[in-house]
């Protein structure tokens, strides 16, 4: 009860940033000019079930070592960069942090069901307990952020750097969402890093945000001209050079928060999820059904999943509430495996092509070929194909209202895919960019249009955002009724008017309406 509560916290921030890319405030927050004000200077996982994953025994406990009820102070007493009060800059962080306790609460809020993982990971690895601060300042602990250089998730990977790490990105999922797959890519990154920069962790941060090679050839040029070849003294970018304050700012204010007049979260010490492998792909309707767990908390722990279901390309992970993942352990002993999916079917009918089936059902041609096991693009007359489910299957009104929320919360999951826009005759770059709610600067760095003029008609314009995705969606949407919803309320959640919900479903004024009954919306 105590995560379900946390995680409907967490609902209400991470969904709203999920549709606004760059725009949130909490992106926005995590990236402030520093003041000007000076300041003075002030235990391992256990088994669950044999389905759940559980990492590596974490190094013995010494007889020096501290036991703490609060999982921040215990990475505290694992904390071990530079000493935060040598710079002033640093300082300076640690009062902006402390003077934004709503801000950080938010942060405490995202980071609840994460933290204690990670400080197990930090751990296991011997790293410094101040990597898991770094969150922080790459996304605000926000899986859903997605930044102008179009890096995503928690840990904030490109597109190129996630897939180096195993993170997988496709039609079903995105691996840099994935908080757990990207936490174990992110200090992978990071203890390569370190290795290369002989242990210097701050040359290690300064890489992981502007690329290792960059830093590592001002070192060697600093080293050439005999000048010192640590952080301080490199010739990094503007944002690299306060990135690393940022961190050691966050150092200072919880290592002295008293001296801030900053408190922490009461965050216990203890393990409150767990990761479930399935073993293949499945429908995650199904699996919080099997495992207890509301799917609006399975959602939040799982944002890296786009769709209804796992990747059929893996992984095959779901992370639960502990207790939820020991449900679906022993309800995974009693099942037929293959009943974890389920597919709609479709008849190829003449004049049929993957290509046409593709547009038909919003699917990649990709995603029926690999569902179907097709080589190349011939099928034939009659031949049945699975498709990933539509509408028509949602039979059961417990299911289909599950099934329409997770839709629903997924809708703005897709920040990083990318829509593509064809130049209509007589549009310009500030037209596009209004339609999609973007700025022209956005279009022009991301499409490298130097001069607006030279854009033709029929040529096509690559948007980054989720609004764009809203704008270029419109269409219809079937919405599954809940318990306790009405013509007046549904109207005010899609911002449309009762009397237009009326005549698209031949209802009358005086109808009520039924759990599990199926709403035509048109957007």
């Amino acid at each position: 009860m105590f995560l379900r509560f946390i995680s409907a916290l967490m609902i209400l921030s991470l969904v709203g940033c999920a549709t606004t890319g760059t725009g949130t405030n909490d992106t926005a927050l995590s990236n402030p000019e520093p003041p000007v004000k000076p300041v003075p200077v002030p235990s391992s996982v256990a088994t669950v079930d044999e389905h759940l994953f559980v990492p590596e025994p974490a190094p013995a406990v010494s007889s020096e070592s501290h036991v703490h009820d609060n999982v921040w102070e215990r990475l505290i007493h694992s904390f071990d960069l530079p000493e935060c009060s040598d710079h002033e800059v640093n300082l300076k962080w640690a009062q902006w942090y402390a003077d934004h306790p709503e801000y950080m609460q938010r942060i405490f809020k995202r980071a609840q069901p994460w933290i204690f993982f990670i400080a197990e990971e930090l751990e296991r690895r011997e790293l410094p307990g101040e990597l898991a601060l770094l969150p922080i300042v790459e996304s605000a602990y926000d899986p859903f952020a997605y930044s102008s250089g179009r890096a995503l998730g928690t840990w904030q990977f490109i597109s190129s750097t996630g897939k180096s790490y195993g993170l997988n990105q496709n039609w079903w999922y995105d691996g840099r969402r994935d908080v757990w797959a990207s936490t174990h890519a992110a200090l992978d990154y990071l203890t390569y890093m370190n290795g290369m920069f002989e242990g210097d962790w701050l040359l290690t941060l300064a890489g992981y945000n502007s690329g290792e090679n960059r830093v590592m050839r001002q070192a060697k040029k600093n080293r050439k001209a005999g000048k010192p070849a640590d952080f301080w003294n490199l010739r990094l970018p503007r944002e690299t050079r306060g990135y690393v304050p940022k961190l050691l700012g966050l150092t200072c204010l919880f290592k002295n928060p008293e001296q801030y007049d900053f408190e922490f979260p009461g965050t216990p010490d203890k393990q409150v999820i767990a990761s479930v492998d399935l073993g293949r792909q499945a429908d995650l309707v199904l699996v919080s059904q099997m495992a207890g767990v509301a799917i609006d908390v399975l959602f939040t722990l799982n944002p890296g999943y786009n769709r209804w279901a796992t990747s059929p390309d893996g992984p095959y992970r779901v992370v639960l509430p502990v207790e939820g993942a020991e449900l679906l352990g022993a309800s995974l002993e009693t099942i037929d495996p293959s009943s974890l999916m389920k597919w709609d079917q479709v008849v190829v009918e003449s004049g049929d092509s993957l290509s046409r089936i593709s547009a038909r059902h919003h699917v990649p041609v990709s995603v029926l070929r690999s569902s179907n096991d097709i080589d190349g693009d011939l099928i034939r007359v009659g031949q049945k194909l699975r498709l990933p489910r539509d509408d028509q299957l949602l039979v059961d009104p417990l299911y289909a209202e599950a099934a329409m929320e997770l839709r629903t919360l997924q809708s703005g999951l897709i920040a990083a895919d990318r829509v593509t826009h064809r130049v209509r005759p007589g549009e310009s770059l500030s037209v596009i960019a209004r339609r999609y709610r973007v700025s022209v600067r956005d279009l022009q760095r991301w499409n490298n249009i130097s001069d607006p003029r030279t854009l033709r008609a029929g040529a096509s314009i690559t948007v980054f955002n989720s609004p764009a995705r809203a704008a270029a969606d419109k269409g219809t949407v079937q919405y599954v009724v809940r318990r306790g919803d009405s013509l007046w309320s549904i109207a005010q959640k899609y911002k449309v008017k009762v009397n237009d919900l009326q005549n698209w479903n031949d209802l009358g004024s005086n109808t009520v309406l039924q759990p599990g009954q199926s709403i035509k919306i048109v957007l």
